[in-house]
């Protein structure tokens, strides 16, 4: 015969047992992985210091014409290569253009080319990569084909005739599309290297066996699946479209009067730099810190979606 005692002391130390349970399982959290990609993120002065300078840019870009009654295309013919003083902040150039005017409309003007070129090469390369990887047989061979047809093609030397046709304030818009045009392929390569292993997995099988159109399959599963690695290289591409902006500009090349951007002013700088060095420091510091700050954010993101970086451990 059963003690009383004894089983009421056990039927309390299962109610004791299920509660400590309870109690365990309501202080469990389950943490999503974009709170743990922020974690990781955030753990990185470096990639918080990239933002912030940034946002520092864009905002300077976008509002900093307020701080200046001179536009950058209205030149002080009373003060011809005068340095950095009360009206003129960051001094003039020798036809007396501001060059606080012409800093905050070439870093707008660059980052807004960067930016839709980074943004357009992505999506292009992402498409094309995984289409040549997920058609198989003479598709695929084709589409390796082409990708190396164009790869050896100066698209320097294009891009700088595309826009050379351009005039006024329309350069940026084809220099925009010619960095498009020319900058997606080694990537989607890259792409397309990455996809030949997703197109093995089940669910991809069984979606096609399902009877889910190609470019569905592409679209909602190949695709999202190269996410981490879309947001790094955008994130990335940013700088890349930058300097060949800066470069296509500086040799004369790129954006042209009117308009300007931070290549044109480095390339009116260069020949006065011993006389007004003020015209070509502002525009340098201003690209130094823009594409310091996006590198350092590029390497933040990375080190926060690889599960195998140094900051992983630390979330």
């Amino acid at each position: 015969m059963a003690d009383p005692e004894l089983s009421v002391t056990t039927a309390q130390m299962g109610k004791d047992l299920a509660h400590d349970v309870g109690s365990t399982g309501e202080q469990v959290r389950r943490t999503g992985r974009l709170a743990l990609y922020t974690r990781r993120f955030l753990r990185r002065p470096s990639a918080v210091a990239g933002v912030v300078v940034l946002a520092l840019l864009v905002l300077f870009a976008l509002f900093g014409d307020s701080l200046t009654r001179w536009g950058y295309d209205e030149p002080d013919f009373l003060s011809l290569a005068s340095p950095p003083s009360g009206e003129h902040l960051f001094g003039t150039t020798q036809g007396g253009s501001d060059v606080f005017a012409l800093v905050v409309r070439g870093l707008g003007r660059s980052l807004m080319i960067g930016i839709l070129s980074s943004l357009a090469i992505t999506l292009v390369a992402a498409v094309v990569g995984t289409a040549v990887a997920f058609f198989e047989g003479w598709v695929e061979k084709v589409g390796m084909w082409i990708l190396d047809m164009l790869l050896v093609i100066p698209s320097f030397l294009l891009i700088a005739m595309i826009v050379r046709s351009s005039s006024g304030t329309s350069g940026w818009l084809w220099l925009t599309l010619g960095i498009t045009a020319f900058g997606w392929v080694g990537y989607a390569r890259v792409l397309r290297t990455l996809t030949l292993s997703l197109r093995e997995l089940d669910y991809v099988h069984a979606a096609r066996f399902m009877g889910v159109r190609s470019f569905t399959i592409i679209w909602r599963h190949l695709i999202p699946n190269l996410g981490s690695v879309l947001i790094i290289q955008t994130v990335l591409g940013v700088v890349t479209a930058v300097n060949s902006e800066t470069a296509l500009s500086f040799l004369g090349l790129g954006i042209k009067a009117p308009d300007t951007s931070l290549g044109t002013i480095l390339q009116m700088g260069q020949g006065v730099v011993q006389t007004s060095p003020w015209v070509l420091l502002a525009p340098a510091v201003a690209l130094i810190l823009l594409t310091l700050s996006v590198q350092l954010i590029g390497d933040g993101l990375r080190d926060a979606i690889d599960p195998h970086s140094r900051s992983g451990g630390k979330a």
